[in-house]
């Protein structure tokens, strides 16, 4: 026994001596040509060690190369795939003796990884045939398959990347991309013990901080889960996650997010995607909540976001396991402003001064004009979605929308929005809104019913118009395409139907026509208030190419019913109309006949919206009295004392036989 002791002592010290002794006799150069080769062989492109160059076995072994280098593929804009100044590794003997792999140092000082991908759409990084199968090929391969060391027993030292750089090419698009100041270490004392991973890279000129916790590797290998804690920081974003990760058929991820997002549009600029997105928004943007996600289903639970100004909470799906993301949502918002994300309005247009004239043009307001801005509606493609918002309010231009309910379904680059309530200036109403991006156009298609709002903030703010009072009831149908505002409001297609009540037209006063014209169209300068009041009013229209035509405009006030009709052109903002107020002997407003016997004496309305005149048609109103005389005895009720009477004096003193047209010199105040 003794001498079977002292035999294996002698063997292992024999053993060691060779080890030791062995690579002094070999020259450098053969394991440096053996490792180039061996290189070349698994990748099929030519391997480089231009630097000093070191191997040894024990007490470990440790392998020291400089300037080492790899071959880009044929046809590549550049050199090499891969570069580095030095690569140092060294891993212990006796831990492999046991099937352990410790790697006490891996360290890349200065590497350079140039990724490209050629015309065909073909990544460098794939090597193809390049290299011979491995011997037994097809069976398994790797350590397991030779009785070689294990993962099981991996354990990490200092492993580092140090100074690195990696370029982005994509030959087919033209995108091009670079990650510099690459600095990483990661530290793994067993796989079954927490890895550590930190470091630093610069992109576009940024910073970016990396920090990723793993509690268990080894339970994440096996397909298990295990606790994961990320952590990335610069200035366009920061982002963090906590929770579980596990692998397998289908990988999963569950815990809580927040990422921080000081400007949208600074962060897309540093991705190298610049936003062109209208408007002043997209400016902070934060989401925190529970994420799950399995392969391509990710799920936001108790979701909480805020983008610029507005807020809200609820759930969210994403699924990108198809052609496209489709989106599902359940969210209640607060204020939703909409006028950062939209275009600027154009600036109100130079117009000359107009020539005085007797035409009232009371309550002008300053003129404005449609946007040339293109609408682009692309992003309308990017995803199929469904949501279910609940909105305290929103804002859209000047038009403000109180507590709604919103449903929106996107589907194949066409929105449908129904708004299944809406408080709408003291009112209520619904509408459906369908939108889709038709090429370079855009179309748009609206039904609305609109119930019991204010008329005046209603129209001052949807329309800059500022001249009707009263509370209204309407339903609309509108349809249009285009890709602009002007285009859109050029080709502006439908029909509608609107009444109003207990309101008042700003601007001129149509019963006062039965007592003098001259005062219905006082000039503005004056400064008086001049308004018609009214019980009802109300019609329909229709529109063709942005022309709006009405044609049974009434109008029912005590002592007073209108009728009118014109056209009010969209695209240029122009009125032409004429009103037939005609004064009855009827204080019946609501409810009143519309074809009370009277005078009707016309006005013309025209001009532009912001300098709208009105004009009395003196030839229209001899032309109805002329048609009915019986009207003037009418008038002559009204209005007592209109055509003359008896004073009761004496035959010389008495008023000479009035004119057939005293009547109407007395009503218009001549």
């Amino acid at each position: 026994m003794k001498k079977v002791v002292i035999g294996l002592l002698v063997a292992i010290v024999v053993v060691i001596a060779a080890a030791l002794i062995v690579p002094a006799f070999i020259p450098v150069d053969v394991y440096k040509r053996q490792i180039v080769a061996g290189i070349e062989e698994a990748t099929g492109r030519p391997a480089r060690i231009d630097g000093d160059f070191r191997l040894s076995v024990l007490p470990r072994v440790e392998f020291v190369a400089g300037k080492v280098s790899l071959g880009n593929a044929k046809g590549g804009r550049a050199e090499t795939m891969l570069s580095l100044d030095r690569l140092t590794v060294r891993v212990g003997v006796f831990p492999l003796l046991s099937g352990n792999l410790e790697i006490d140092a891996l360290v890349a000082e200065r590497p350079l990884i140039n990724l490209e991908v050629d015309k065909s759409g073909r990544p460098n990084w794939d090597f193809g045939k390049g290299g011979k199968a491995a011997p037994g090929g097809g069976g398994e391969t790797g350590s397991a398959s030779r009785g070689g060391p294990g993962l099981s027993g991996l354990k990490l030292g200092d492993v580092r990347l140090v100074d690195g750089r990696v370029t982005y090419t994509d030959l087919a698009s033209g995108a091009q991309h670079e990650v510099g100041k690459i600095n990483l270490q990661v530290a793994l004392p067993s796989l079954d013990s927490p890895m550590r991973a930190e470091g630093s890279v610069v992109w576009n000129k940024e910073p970016l901080n990396l920090t990723a916790v793993l509690s268990r590797p080894n339970a994440l290998m096996a397909g298990q889960g295990t606790d994961i804690d990320i952590r990335l920081a610069s200035g366009p974003v920061k982002f963090s996650f906590k929770g579980k990760a596990a692998t397998g058929k289908v990988n999963t991820l569950a815990g809580h997010i927040d990422l921080d997002v000081p400007s949208v549009r600074k962060l897309a600029a540093w991705a190298g995607s610049p936003l062109n997105a209208p408007g002043s928004g997209l400016g902070p943007l934060r989401i925190t909540g529970d994420l799950d996600a399995k392969g391509g289903l990710v799920a936001f639970r108790k979701a909480k976001l805020s983008l610029d100004a507005m807020s809200g909470t609820g759930d969210l799906s994403i699924d990108a396991r198809g052609r496209k993301p489709v989106v599902v949502a359940s969210l209640k918002v607060g204020q939703l402003d909409l006028n950062p994300y939209l275009p600027p309005e154009s600036a109100p247009a130079k117009t000359a001064v107009p020539a005085p004239a007797p035409a009232s043009s009371a309550g002008k307001g300053g003129a404005g004009d449609w946007s040339d801005e293109p609408i682009d509606l692309s992003g309308l493609n990017a995803a199929d979605a469904t949501l279910d918002l609940g909105v305290e309010g929103i804002a859209v231009r000047k038009i403000k929308v109180g507590p709604s309910k919103l449903k929106v379904n996107l589907k194949n680059g066409t929105l449908v929005s129904d708004l299944t309530e809406m408080a709408l200036y003291e009112g209520t109403g619904k509408a459906r809104i369908t939108t889709a991006a038709a090429g370079n156009s855009a179309t748009v298609a609206m039904t609305a019913e609109l119930s019991k709002f204010k008329a005046n903030p209603f129209l001052r703010d949807a329309m800059d118009l500022d001249r009707i009072e009263g509370t209204a009831n309407a339903t609309v149908s509108l349809n249009t395409r285009g890709r602009t505002q002007r285009e859109m409001v050029s080709a502006l297609d439908g029909n509608g139907k609107i009444a109003f009540v207990n309101g008042a037209i700003k601007g001129i006063n149509l019963a006062a026509m039965v007592r003098n014209i001259g005062s219905a169209f006082l000039d503005s300068a004056s400064g008086k208030a001049q308004q018609t009041d009214f019980s009802e009013m109300g019609g329909t229209f229709q529109i063709r190419n942005g022309i709006l035509s009405n044609n049974d405009l009434q109008l029912l006030s005590p002592l007073m019913r209108v009728t009118g009709k014109g056209t009010v052109d969209l695209p240029q903002r122009r009125i032409d109309y004429r009103i037939e107020p005609k004064a009855v002997a009827s204080l019946k407003g609501q409810g009143g006949k519309t074809d009370a016997s009277g005078v009707a004496v016309p006005v013309i309305v025209k001009g532009p919206w912001h300098d709208i005149t009105y004009a009395p048609d003196l030839a229209g109103a001899l032309g109805n009295i002329a048609k009915d005389p019986k009207s003037l005895d009418a008038l002559k009720k009204l209005i007592p004392g209109l055509g003359g009477k008896d004073s009761g004096g004496t035959d010389s003193e008495k008023t000479p036989a009035p004119s057939p047209l005293d009547p109407l010199k007395q009503l218009f105040g001549r």
